[in-house]
């Protein structure tokens, strides 16, 4: 092992009992001080596991074997639990995707971070733990510690949460930082100053191994790249040279799929008619300090039918609780909501029960959205059901048939369930769960964040020929302005719970009149040529 490397991994394999393949299979790769070295691959290629196995975290039934694994110049081939856990925090560290889930909802942030500390350093003083508590938000770069240390998570914002998420492997100065899609759930600003901190430790000293589907989030950070498919690498080198000449037809797909979402289309107008209004929605929460919290001030927009509108805005703008109150998942406090021109927010639960059919919600994460012990042939019966006349078991059968040829998807997974599937099949099952309602508008929040760039391409896609084929209105919620540039016929900014610029997408692009939407543009990459 060289001087300055901090990882050396030589042949590993992760295998389950009664899987026919192994999930990672022959992987090698090093890691130098002051370098990083990202894992990119579809959901499901190894890259997870592969990261794991370096904490020594992989799942409990899950075989593995390796020839080489030096961590800091031990060999950790045969390391015990305990030697892990004395590795883990001191030397190598974990950020992972998801901090909402990460942290403790019951304890704030410097108890959060303050054990970290203490795991790492059992020895120390309540005060030196306090103090290395400061010093771990400072190198998270977390604004206004002081205050936000004595917050639950649940009162940060996504960037802020997983700030206090860095802060916390960095309680115990590792060596090593592992970052597992840390930035998949935020917005493209967010991200933006995240990334740059994950820069900043790099320059300092540490390794960094990133694990990302996203192409894009690792063309500024990454010193080398190791594509991931089928648990194996299939290609690995420079990141510049991978992006600029891959050779392997996965890899430039997944090149060309992300350089694609960066570039405007010109849309063909759609269909006239409003399926949806929203006038003067305000939304106002309570907080537990008695100061309110105002989520949304003022909104109004129309959807018009055919026709796709994008609402984009950092994290805490007020994106998803417009898009719960146009579902009539949450009533505003001012003004209402118009279905097909008729009352909706205003009316009682009982009574928009029997319209829900008309708007349908394709949620952010399919792992969440379909329940793992169903089969899609149950999952997709069970829509049907809902419909006035639902036929019988035959009709049904035809119709999901039917459901599962529209969103592109073959026949013999009705027998699936949602666990067997990958995250784009799973996502067109979403899809295909909406469309058995007959809908005339679909409200997609965040619906391609969790999916790598070339399955975010067809998922978009098909909802595009959806659209033209059904005639439906689509609202598009994301923090990526550079999707909404390519696939919304109109868009709205959002911030701090405000419209602050709307209109044709292509001209809000072509000519932003605010700062603020320009410094989207320029965060999502949007290729203005």
């Amino acid at each position: 092992m060289s001087d300055q490397s901090l990882v050396e991994v030589r042949d590993l394999t992760v295998s389950f009992p009664g899987s026919r393949d192994p999930a990672v299979s022959g992987v090698s790769f090093d890691l130098q001080a002051g370098e990083c070295l990202a894992l990119i691959g579809e959901s499901g290629s190894g890259k997870t596991l592969t990261a794991l196995s370096l904490l020594g975290l992989a799942p409990q039934d899950a075989v593995v074997d390796v020839a080489s694994m030096i961590i800091a110049g031990e060999q950790t081939k045969n390391y015990r639990p305990a030697q892990w856990r004395a590795l883990r925090g001191n030397t190598v560290a974990l950020v992972s995707q998801d901090a909402a889930v990460s942290l403790d909802p019951l304890r704030r942030v410097e108890h959060e971070v303050g054990e970290a500390v203490s795991l790492a350093q059992p020895t120390l003083r309540a005060d030196e733990i306090a103090g290395r508590v400061d010093q771990a938000l400072a190198l998270a770069a977390m604004p206004d510690a002081t205050e936000r240390k004595k917050q639950y998570p649940h009162e940060l914002s996504g960037g802020l949460r997983q700030r206090a998420l860095i802060a916390s492997a960095l309680a115990g100065a590792p060596r090593i930082l592992i970052a597992d899609e840390p930035t998949t759930a935020l917005d493209s600003l967010t991200q933006e100053r995240i990334l740059a901190l994950l820069a900043t430790l790099k320059q300092a000293g540490t390794a960094l191994l990133l694990v990302t589907h996203d192409v894009g989030v690792v063309r500024n950070l990454a010193d080398r790249i190791a594509v991931m498919r089928d648990g194996r690498i299939i290609e690995s080198g420079k990141a510049e040279k991978i992006f600029t000449a891959p050779q392997q037809p996965y890899t430039q797909r997944m090149v060309a799929a992300r350089n694609a979402m960066a570039r405007p289309s010109s849309l063909s107008p759609g269909s006239s008619g409003s399926v949806l209004e929203c006038r003067g929605l305000t939304r106002i929460y309570p907080a537990k300090d008695g100061s309110p919290v105002q989520a949304l001030s003022q909104v109004s927009c129309l959807v018009t039918a055919g026709q796709t509108l994008g609402i984009v805005g950092e994290s805490g703008s007020g994106k998803s609780t417009l898009a719960r109150i146009m579902m009539g998942l949450e009533a505003p406090d001012q003004g209402d909501v118009l279905l097909m021109g008729e009352p909706w927010s205003a009316l009682p639960e009982k009574v928009r029960r029997a319209r829900r059919g008309r708007i349908q919600l394709i949620e952010q994460n399919p792992w969440d959205a379909l329940d793992p012990r169903w089969s899609v042939r149950r999952i997709l019966s069970e829509a049907i059901a809902l419909e006035p006349a639902p036929g019988g078991r035959s009709a049904r059968a035809a119709r999901s048939r039917e459901l599962l040829e529209q969103v592109g998807l073959p026949e013999e997974l009705l027998d699936r369930r949602a666990h067997q599937l990958s995250g784009g099949q799973r996502q067109r099952v979403v899809i295909a769960r909406a469309l058995a309602r007959h809908p005339d508008i679909l409200i997609c929040d965040e619906p391609v964040s969790a999916l790598d760039a070339p399955i975010q391409a067809r998922v978009l896609e098909l909802l595009a020929t959806l659209q033209a084929r059904l005639g439906m209105a689509i609202v598009l919620v994301s923090h990526d302005l550079g999707v909404v540039a390519r696939y919304c016929h109109d868009v709205m900014v959002m911030r701090d719970g405000a419209v602050i610029e709307s209109g044709p997408t292509q001209k809000i692009v072509k000519n932003p009149g605010e700062p603020f939407t320009r410094e989207l543009l320029r965060a999502s990459a949007v290729d203005l040529a």
